[in-house]
């Protein structure tokens, strides 16, 4: 069995499989430098080099960095191309080259401040996916990632080929909004940590209720809440609910509690390595919390595709994780080491990207008041809107902006 029917048997048909399918194509790295001709840009330029694996179906754009940025798509204004904006990114002497599959060739420069790709297409294609995946994996650069597809290509065709291309081989329409999951902590019989008060319960309900109105308001966003009433959901359905719904991201909120009433402050969980084996564990045994089907056979096979799934998922939870810190910081208080880990049992999905934000201690009196007061309440739901729109551009619609 090749890769792909590999891919195909772990995976089978979710729908957002983006991060996990990176991770494998890293395997191919080597093999798709040698195949497609890469070309190297200056050693002291910010863009390294530019990339390509694919057919004349599907076709992916990899752009090597030594440093985070941005992409902006600009007006085609109807030609068959693409021109990518990198604002702030040094292209240094630029480059030229021939492409592959769906792009006939490329070229690089610099433009008013940016480092500017123009992508020369073989024929019409459309954007089905563009992310920013940090260093990881043993790969020490930044990649931003464009996924182009010829309008109906049909689903599955590489991966019916014996050795398939060293990219994401079955293609998927991206949908129009972001799916976010919001999990409101406790509930029902369950009322976790108990303020002068409120209970934590409640305040996690009404944030819920909170972030799922501003998010819906943006237009960019599908938002499915674990809970909308005080009933006690099991966390292995929590998780399941964010998997069923194909979420982009999920987030858990709570209200922290501690035995000194002076302590305050919110703060950011994502799994830690002991929880990460935990979910290995789950996945492998068929537990309730994985939900991966793993192809029968080799363990050593099992495990590495399952490490590669979480790896992918971890790094994404981590930069959420940063960009949801930067944005409560300027609404409420920090504890000192604000960005934690641990194994809490709603952060297990190994193919979903998933924080669990500490709004605040119910046991202080002023984070107490934050979050019992409704104006409170909507200003921290408005920093956690804020970071999710950072996290996910420049993918949001309305990303697009016309040539300078």
């Amino acid at each position: 069995m090749g890769l792909a029917g590999l891919v195909r048997m772990v995976f089978g048909s979710g729908r957002r499989i983006a991060a996990a399918m990176t991770a494998l194509a890293v395997f191919a790295t080597g093999a798709m430098a040698a195949a497609q001709g890469l070309t190297d840009g200056p050693e002291r330029a910010d863009l390294v080099r530019v990339r390509f694996g694919g057919d004349a179906q599907q076709t992916r754009v990899v752009i090597e960095l030594t440093r985070s940025a941005t992409a902006r798509l600009l007006d085609q204004n109807g030609e068959p191309r693409l021109i990518v904006a990198l604002p702030g990114v040094d292209a240094g002497e630029g480059q030229t080259g021939r492409g592959v599959g769906l792009v006939h060739s490329y070229e690089l420069d610099q433009a008013a401040g940016a480092a500017r790709l123009r992508l020369a297409l073989t024929r019409p294609a459309e954007v089905s996916r563009r992310f920013l995946l940090p260093p990881g994996d043993g790969v020490e650069v930044y990649r931003y990632v464009i996924d182009l597809a010829a309008p109906g290509a049909p689903s599955g065709r590489a991966q019916e080929r014996d050795d398939p291309p060293p990219v994401e081989s079955r293609r998927e329409a991206p949908p129009e909004r972001r799916v976010i999951v919001i999990d409101a902590g406790h509930g029902g019989t369950d009322p976790g940590a108990l303020g002068s008060r409120v209970q934590e319960r409640e305040v996690t309900l009404a944030a819920a209720l909170e972030l799922r109105r501003q998010l819906e308001a943006t237009g960019r966003y599908r938002v499915v809440l674990t809970r909308s009433t005080d009933v006690l959901v099991p966390h292995a359905r929590r998780v399941q609910i964010a998997r069923e719904a194909g979420a982009d991201l999920f987030i858990s909120l709570h209200a922290d509690a501690g035995a000194n009433p002076q302590t305050r402050g919110a703060s950011v969980y994502t799994l830690s390595d002991r929880g990460a084996e935990r979910a290995a564990r789950e996945a492998l045994g068929g537990g309730s919390y994985g939900g991966i089907e793993l192809p029968a056979g080799d363990p050593s096979v099992r495990r590495v595709l399952l490490d590669l799934t979480q790896r992918a998922t971890l790094n994404r939870s981590s930069v959420f994780a940063g960009e949801l810190l930067d944005a409560i910081g300027g609404e409420a208080p920090l504890l000192e080491r604000s960005h934690r880990d641990d194994n809490f049992a709603v952060l297990l999905a190994p193919d979903v990207p998933a924080v669990l934000l500490e709004m605040g201690f119910i046991t202080n009196p002023e984070d107490e008041r934050l979050l019992g007061d409704s104006a409170g309440r909507s200003r921290l739901m408005g920093a956690v809107t804020r970071a999710i729109d950072a996290y996910f551009a420049p993918d949001l619609p309305g990303a697009r902006a016309a040539a300078p």
